[in-house]
């Protein structure tokens, strides 16, 4: 259950990577922070996508005996899985695909790169994936750290994710995280996707938040940042990658430990 770019950052006035301050500095901040609700990305902001990603598909590519069926060589195997989820996820997000041709065509599509017209191969190895794929451990760094430091300080975490709901349900049972959040938003609960705007309203009434009293915390500029701009909600971009970018989100850090400076 669920608890009740490589580059300096483009600044504007609200953009920020503040040195540490002096404990009464600190402890200023915290009282005048305009924040209560907190809305966090899962994938690729504190759950680790890449790797866990990797190693489920690792395990189900040596369980299901691929090798012997032709697919000689797993780098090759996983790096065609990422061109094909790519592209699917984002004809996705756009609404040109629903979740279930999602779940087995990325399968199907690798396959084809080695001549493998199987698609019940590619049906169950899509189920079976979806299987492994939550009971990856790996967070990003200090994940647990700052999640407890901000539901000490009082805020009140939520997630809004485009994930699948059971799918990230596990996830957060596994990485022994569900603690720490009141809300998990899914696209398909909302019936909506980020960056769309109608899942951050679905979000805030859920949550009775307030926008002005908001903020979302995310890896992606084009799907966390501009979705919450455009929904009239602050943001902390969370490069962990150092990419450049032309956009200004409200914050920018470069790592987890980096929003004990703003919150």
């Amino acid at each position: 259950m669920l608890n009740p770019g490589w580059l300096k950052p483009k600044f504007n006035q609200r953009t920020m990577n503040i040195p540490s301050e002096s404990p009464a500095n600190d402890a200023e901040r915290h009282r005048s922070s305009p924040y209560r609700f907190l809305f966090f990305d899962l994938d690729h902001t504190l759950w680790d996508f890449e790797a866990n990603s990797r190693q489920a598909l690792e395990a189900l590519y040596r369980s299901s005996n691929l090798e012997e069926r032709g697919i000689s060589d797993f780098g090759g195997f996983h790096r065609a899985y990422l061109v094909h989820n790519d592209k699917l996820w984002e004809r996705y997000r756009n609404g040109y695909i629903g979740v279930e041709e999602l779940r087995w065509k990325r399968m199907w599509l690798t396959l084809l790169d080695y001549r493998i017209a199987d698609e019940a191969l590619a049906k169950e190895l899509g189920r079976v994936f979806l299987d492994l794929l939550p009971l990856g451990k790996q967070l990003f760094p200090y994940t647990h750290e700052i999640l407890h430091y901000l539901r000490e300080r009082g805020y009140q975490l939520h997630l809004i994710t485009n994930g699948f709901e059971k799918t990230q349900q596990r996830k957060l049972q596994h990485a022994d995280m569900e603690g720490y959040f009141g809300q998990l938003i899914t696209s398909e609960v909302s019936q909506s996707l980020k960056p769309h705007r109608e899942i951050f309203d679905y979000a805030l009434k859920k949550t009775g938040a307030v926008k002005e009293e908001s903020i979302m915390i995310g890896d992606s500029i084009e799907v966390d940042i501009l979705g919450a701009m455009n929904a009239g909600i602050d943001q902390v971009y969370v490069n962990h990658l150092r990419q450049e970018t032309n956009i200004r989100p409200t914050y920018t850090v470069f790592s987890l430990r980096e929003l004990e400076d703003i919150f």
